[in-house]
């Protein structure tokens, strides 16, 4: 069960980073966030 949540929680991480990749920097200051901190944001929002 352990390997599962996992997994789901890898996929989960890489579509949030490709779907803040997608976003302009204008969307992404509208959220807080910068280009830089994208994958940072991530793991923290998937408990990475």
């Amino acid at each position: 069960m352990n390997v599962k949540r996992t997994l789901t929680n890898w996929r989960n991480y890489r579509r949030t980073v490709a779907e803040l990749e997608r976003m302009t920097t204008r969307e992404l200051a509208d959220l807080g966030i910068t280009q830089y901190e994208i994958r940072s944001f991530a793991r923290t929002a998937h408990g990475f």
